[in-house]
């Protein structure tokens, strides 16, 4: 099974890295994993209308890195518990679909973006910064697989 994270922005920092590196290798025993890092608009302006363009622009590639069973992250998305990611996650896998899990751009996303998700979450109603957003996300899928093979990670 295919799974990847489609993102825009990279990471900077030597600790995200790391962690990320943590948990790819710990997914490497479920799926192979990998990261899509897409670049963030060039806007400075905060202009609603250049807000909407660099949203689009950042949209536009985003819709080309899609594959498969698409999951979004956005704070309008719904909450579920690990289990029912779980859940959905076994789902994909079941139909061999691969699955790409979506983390936008700090403006968030285009409306196109957004129709084009199979599912839509969101991790609580608090705003996260993209960086510690891809880890956590990252943890959660490996926390999938781990209940979905019984492994005693998951408590």
């Amino acid at each position: 099974m295919n799974v990847r994270i489609v993102c825009v922005g990279k990471l900077k920092e030597r600790y995200w890295l790391d962690a990320m590196a943590e948990y790819t290798k710990r997914l490497s025993r479920f799926c192979r994993f990998s990261v899509v890092e897409l670049a963030e608009s060039k806007n400075t302006s905060r202009a609603p209308a250049d807000i909407e363009k660099a949203k689009e622009e950042e949209g536009n590639r985003i819709l080309e890195a899609l594959r498969g069973r698409v999951v979004i992250l956005d704070l309008g998305g719904k909450e579920c518990t690990s289990p029912e990611l779980a859940a959905h996650v076994q789902s994909a896998f079941d139909r061999g679909e691969e699955l790409t899990f979506v983390i936008g751009g700090s403006d968030g996303l285009s409306p196109a973006v957004l129709a084009r998700a199979n599912l839509t979450l969101r991790f609580g109603r608090i705003t996260f910064p993209h960086q510690l957003m891809r880890v956590v996300l990252t943890e959660q899928i490996y926390r999938a697989f781990c209940i979905n093979n019984n492994v005693p990670y998951h408590k």
